[in-house]
């Protein structure tokens, strides 16, 4: 029995058209279609939407922008964010959207496998903003990949061919995204694997925090 390749979605959160975390995502797409998966690629203008407000939210539903992220999610079996470093921290742009999509039930980041990289001109390479970003996620309940890969002084980083100049630094991201895949691949056949996402932890429920909901991540 043939066994279907995995789906991963790879989108970067820069709103800017020449980003390097554009570039950085493009490559880690082209990396993971090496290994036989198929790629669904975005940007997160493909993800617009106003900023979060619950009254809006109550008037007119989900916008269009955070329904679109949770459809990909729903069909992906794990997705790879290349997000740039605001202040230490992630874009607003996509704290945002994360914050519209989780209003979704059932909740779409709940026992997803993602992986996260950044690419920054500073020499800390925008991890500090990928630390940040494994907050919210992991409280929606991703399984966020350990590693992080972040490339320092990126604007020198990509050689012509849209590679990483340094071979050593190259074989270092695709050994990475491999790994992953490898695990994404195991929760994703491996069965009976559950995931339960209490989102108010400990707390009394009342009909605001009692939201739990248990996810088949072999699905």
């Amino acid at each position: 029995m043939a066994v279907a390749p995995l789906r991963v979605l790879v989108f970067h959160a820069s709103l800017r058209t020449e980003s390097t975390n554009g570039r950085l995502a493009q490559l880690a797409a082209e990396s993971v279609e090496r290994t036989g998966a198929t790629v669904d690629r975005a940007t997160i203008a493909d993800f617009d939407c106003p900023s979060y407000d619950q009254d809006r939210e109550i008037a007119d539903g989900i916008p269009p922008g955070a329904q679109a992220l949770c459809t990909r999610l729903k069909t992906a079996d794990a997705f790879v964010i290349a997000s740039p470093e605001y202040n230490a921290s992630m874009p607003g742009v996509l704290k945002n959207v994360i914050d519209w999509t989780s209003r979704v039930r059932p909740q779409p980041f709940n026992g997803k496998q993602g992986m996260l990289m950044s690419a920054s001109p500073s020499m800390v390479g925008g991890n500090r903003g990928l630390w940040a970003l494994r907050v919210p996620l992991e409280h929606l309940g991703a399984r966020v990949y350990p590693d992080m890969f972040s490339l320092a002084q990126s604007l020198d980083a990509f050689a012509a061919n849209g590679r990483l100049a340094n071979d050593v630094l190259q074989k270092r991201f695709d050994d990475t995204l491999r790994c992953f895949l490898d695990l994404v691949e195991a929760a994703k056949h491996y069965p009976g694997l559950k995931k339960q996402w209490v989102e108010f932890l400990g707390e009394h429920p009342t009909q605001e925090t009692n939201r739990v909901e248990t996810s088949d991540t072999a699905a």
